[in-house]
């Protein structure tokens, strides 16, 4: 194995034996398709969506006021901490601290590995296992609650400076999730800490500017990012917050049903798309193609050949994500005519592709998280770079064998295969929800099945291109 690049670094194993498990997957996913017409004829999902209250002492202290002030306290601190270190030594936060003034060098360096692998890799793990934390842990979100609470303290009403324009639905998130996806792919050095500071500066400047012009609630629902990408991934989860209450339900429930926020398809097309094309780029297709870019640019100077690639990488992610919606619409096209529906099933299917998208992140992203995420504990004894053990964890070595390559592609095969027979039972229980007729239910489905196998093969191919 060998760090490569995903931000910090993925890791690339051996290549997928292509043609036994292409063939199994592709298997799995047939018969799954059969056992799910044969055995599925009324829509489960849906009927079990609303699920169980938890116990009453589990309530009471999980939706606490307590706890929750407490940990909008924590993140306040943590932003007033990160705001007054920027202007005098340090930054917004002890992450944006240690990009803006810590060593330059990536791998020595907490913001890398801490936005990269315990953020971007942990939260979507956690929301997926416990629900929707994000909303609780948000610092951005922490400190427009707090502003609101010290504005009606005052007697005054806090109000948003616009009303939420419901027509923009998740386009904006979608945007948002997008330039962070361009960083992490297209940019020639993501990983290098003051351009992650910047980053991290402006998407805070983004979340807070829209939360105080269109509100809390309506920018966390469909501008802020991550908290719309680990929402919907928290709908997996077996837990949700209805109606005030912690709810227990059936894994897959939250997913039941349509969508009708607008936007959503796309959003759900960058998270999968950026994690797609992040296999991609590291085939020797696509490197030949970053290479014939740098040798017709070798007598430019460095800015414009970085320039020059940045693009190219920026197309090339464009491109899986608008090949993420095209096939997806010629497969919802493909049902509608089979069942001859008189309107589209565009907004009826999106849902399907979450736990796909979800999958595709364990599938690539597991050995990343599991041997560079070992690496936070000496990191947060050193932040800076600069000696430090604050916690006595600076010369904690981290076990780069804990997984073996056997291990890694049993987890990235079984992650792909088994998301996707969740989008399978998803998709199969919208369709017997939405069509009185047994055979236009499994008929809608024959499209749908194409895509899983498409996008499984796909995501194995791209696995053994790493």
């Amino acid at each position: 194995m060998r760090v490569l690049g995903h931000g910090i670094g993925g890791v690339r194993d051996l290549p997928v034996p292509e043609s036994f498990f292409f063939t199994a997957a592709a298997i799995v996913l047939v018969v799954s398709f059969v056992a799910l017409g044969a055995l599925w004829r009324r829509p489960l999902l849906e009927r079990h969506e609303v699920g169980r209250r938890l116990a009453g002492v589990l309530q009471t202290v999980l939706l606490s006021r307590p706890l929750r002030v407490l940990l909008g306290a924590i993140s306040v601190a943590l932003l007033v901490l990160v705001l007054a270190t920027a202007l005098f030594g340090t930054s917004l936060e002890l992450l944006l601290a240690t990009a803006l003034f810590g060593t330059s060098l990536e791998l020595l360096n907490f913001a890398p590995t801490f936005v990269y692998v315990i953020f971007w890799l942990g939260l979507p793990l956690l929301s997926v296992t416990l629900g929707d934390v994000w909303r609780v842990l948000s610092p951005w979100r922490a400190i427009a609650d707090a502003t609101v609470w010290a504005i009606e303290r005052t007697g005054r009403v806090a109000q948003p400076l616009l009303e939420p324009a419901q027509r923009f639905g998740r386009y904006p998130a979608a945007l948002a999730l997008f330039a962070f996806v361009t960083l992490e792919l297209a940019h020639p050095r993501p990983a290098y800490p003051r351009t992650l500071g910047v980053a991290v500066a402006l998407y805070s400047y983004w979340a807070l500017s829209g939360m105080a012009v269109f509100g809390r609630d309506a920018w966390t629902r469909g501008g802020e990012g991550f908290a719309v990408a680990f929402e919907l991934l928290s709908r997996i989860s077996p837990f949700d917050v209805r109606d005030g209450r912690i709810v227990g339900r059936w894994p897959l429930t939250g997913l039941a049903g349509p969508e009708r926020v607008p936007g959503t398809l796309v959003f759900v097309a960058v998270l999968l798309g950026s994690t797609s094309f992040d296999g991609f780029s590291r085939a020797s297709v696509w490197q030949n193609v970053l290479s014939d870019v740098r040798t017709s640019l070798a007598d430019q100077p460095v800015w414009v050949i970085d320039l020059a690639t940045t693009f190219t990488n920026v197309g090339g992610l464009a491109a899986f994500v608008v090949a993420v919606v095209l096939t997806y619409t010629a497969a919802v096209e493909g049902a509608r005519r089979l069942v001859r529906a008189p309107r589209s099933l565009r907004r009826d299917f999106v849902f399907p592709l979450v736990p796909i998208a979800f999958a595709y992140l364990v599938a690539h992203y597991f050995s990343l998280f599991v041997i560079q995420g070992q690496f936070i504990y000496s990191l947060a004894s050193d932040p800076f770079g600069r000696g430090w053990d604050l916690f006595g964890t600076v010369d904690f070595a981290p076990d780069l064998t804990i997984v073996s390559p056997e291990t890694v592609w049993y987890v990235q095969v079984g992650a792909l295969v088994v998301g996707h027979v969740a989008g399978l039972a998803i998709a199969h229980d919208r369709a017997v929800a939405l069509f009185q007729d047994r055979a236009d239910a499994l008929r809608s489905q024959y499209a749908m099945l194409g895509l899983m196998v498409l996008y499984t093969v796909g995501g194995l191919w791209l696995l053994s291109q790493g």
